[in-house]
């Protein structure tokens, strides 16, 4: 079976190109519009009952459509119904998470910023969360959009997942980082 991001990759790559499409010269979707209902999408297909509902050979895919539209807490513009009406017709609705990944990549990608998860023992205030982008916006060289978790086992300090790339200045790197100089 091929990989997600295979997968992915058309469906992702074919929206980006229509919500681009906003031209001065033409109608088209705007990018953060799209990139909204898409990850609103995406986490309602991430779910695993709905995954079940929808590979049950009984459903059809208006059942499935009607069920996802009737949880979106906004109404979807057409263009949305149509990209999830041809998602679910071609069997993808597992998929869709991944597209919306690979979206944000896109977008990310033409706007010069990347995507960055802050994982931190205790709760960020504004002043805090504003340093602490503007060290890492200096750090990684680009905009980063921020996002904040909590995982009180780092004890103290801060993770931060960039791409592929991890910053790690938690209080448990540090003990683990001593750990292993102890023992050898």
């Amino acid at each position: 079976m091929a990989e997600l991001s295979t997968i992915a990759r058309p469906y992702a790559e074919a929206l980006f190109k229509a919500s681009g499409a906003a031209a001065p010269s033409g109608p088209g979707l705007d990018l953060d519009g799209t990139a909204a209902w898409l990850d609103e999408l995406a986490a309602i297909a991430a779910n695993a009952q709905l995954q079940q509902f929808a590979g049950n050979p009984g459903v059809t895919a208006v059942q499935t459509f009607d069920v996802i539209s009737g949880v979106v807490k906004a109404t979807l513009p057409e263009a949305a119904k149509n990209f999830l009406r041809t998602v679910i017709d071609n069997g993808r609705l597992s998929v869709l998470p991944e597209i919306a990944r690979q979206f944000r990549v896109l977008k990310n990608a033409q706007g010069g910023s990347s995507d960055a998860t802050v994982y931190s023992a205790f709760a960020l205030d504004g002043a805090a969360l504003s340093d602490l982008t503007a060290t890492l916006e200096k750090r990684f060289g680009k905009k980063l959009n921020l996002r904040v978790e909590l995982q009180p086992e780092l004890i103290g300090g801060v993770r931060v997942v960039v791409g592929d790339e991890v910053l790690d200045t938690s209080v448990k790197a540090r003990l683990e980082q001593m750990k292993v100089a102890l023992i050898s």
